[in-house]
C-alpha cells in the first residue's frame, strides 16, 4: 500500500489510528464522539477495503471533518501492519503530530478516555496504556473463558517484557513521536502480537511507560475479528521472543 495524502487541519498536535474492517455498525458514532472531545486530532481511518461500506461511511464523514484521513488497504492485511502503515503514515506528514492514539473502532475502548491518555503522556512518558488490569480497570461483557485467556497472555507476556505494567495486551494506547521514530524501524508485527513487540521495544530502548485504568466492553455490535491464526501468531511471536530472549 502507497501511503499517500496529508492530514486535514488540525490544532492538536495528537493524532488517532483507527485500524478498521466491517466497523459500519460503530464507525460514525465513535467518529462524531472523537469530534466532540475538543481535542481536534487527526484522525487517521485505515481500512482494509471492509465490503460492508466501512470506507464509504468514513469518506462521506469526510465532507463534515477535514481532520479526517482515509486510507484504503486492499485486503484484510493484520492490525500490526494497520498499525506501522498509521504510524509511517503520520511520521512522513511535514508536522508529524506529537502523540499517537491507538485504539479499537468498535467502541471496546471509550473514546471519553483519550484526554486521559494524553494528559498522562503529556507528563513525560513515551507510552501510555489503558489498563483493564491496574486497580480501577475492569472488563464488561467477556465470558469466563476469554477472560482467563486474556489473563494467561498478559502473564506471559509479563515474563517476556519486564515492565512494570498489568496490561501487555491492551490496544489502547498513547504513544510519543521521539518514541515511535525510534522503534518503527524494528516493529515487524503482522497482526495481534503489535502489542506486545511495542512494549518490548520500549524496555529495549529504556522508554518511560506507565498506565491508567479504563473500562474494556465487549463490543456491542459486529463480530469479533479474532481468529485462531491471529492468536496462533500471537504464540508463535512470544515463543520466538523468549527463545532469542534466553539466547542472550
Amino acid at each position: 500500500m502507497k501511503l499517500k495524502g496529508t492530514v486535514g487541519k488540525s490544532s492538536s498536535k495528537a493524532a488517532i489510528v483507527l485500524p478498521t474492517y466491517c466497523e459500519a455498525e460503530n464507525i460514525e458514532s465513535l467518529v462524531c464522539t472523537i469530534e466532540n472531545l475538543g481535542i481536534n486530532p487527526a484522525l487517521l481511518v485505515l481500512d482494509d477495503s471492509s465490503p460492508d461500506g466501512t470506507g464509504n461511511i468514513v469518506t462521506r464523514l469526510r465532507e463534515s471533518y477535514e481532520n479526517i484521513v482515509l486510507l484504503s488497504r486492499p485486503q484484510k492485511a493484520g492490525l500490526g501492519t494497520a498499525i506501522t502503515d498509521g504510524f509511517r503514515f503520520l511520521l512522513s506528514q511535514p508536522s508529524p503530530p506529537d502523540y499517537i492514539i491507538t485504539m479499537d473502532a468498535d467502541y471496546s475502548h471509550n473514546p471519553r478516555d483519550i484526554p486521559r491518555l494524553l494528559h498522562q503522556a503529556k507528563e513525560g512518558y513515551d507510552v501510555v496504556v489503558g489498563s483493564r488490569y491496574r486497580r480501577g480497570g475492569k472488563v464488561e461483557g467477556w465470558s469466563l473463558t476469554r477472560v482467563i485467556i486474556s489473563r494467561i497472555a498478559n502473564k506471559i507476556a509479563a515474563k517476556l517484557v519486564a515492565l512494570r505494567i498489568n496490561d501487555f495486551t491492551s490496544g489502547f494506547r498513547c504513544y510519543s513521536k521521539k518514541y515511535v521514530q525510534k522503534v518503527l524501524p524494528n516493529l515487524h508485527s503482522q497482526t495481534y502480537e503489535i502489542q506486545i513487540e511495542t512494549l518490548r521495544q520500549a524496555h529495549i530502548q529504556n522508554a518511560k511507560v506507565t498506565e491508567i485504568p479504563i473500562t474494556f466492553t465487549s463490543r456491542k455490535k459486529g463480530k469479533s475479528k479474532l481468529t485462531i491464526n491471529e492468536i496462533l501468531s500471537f504464540s508463535l511471536y512470544t515463543l520466538k521472543a523468549t527463545i532469542k530472549k534466553r539466547a542472550y
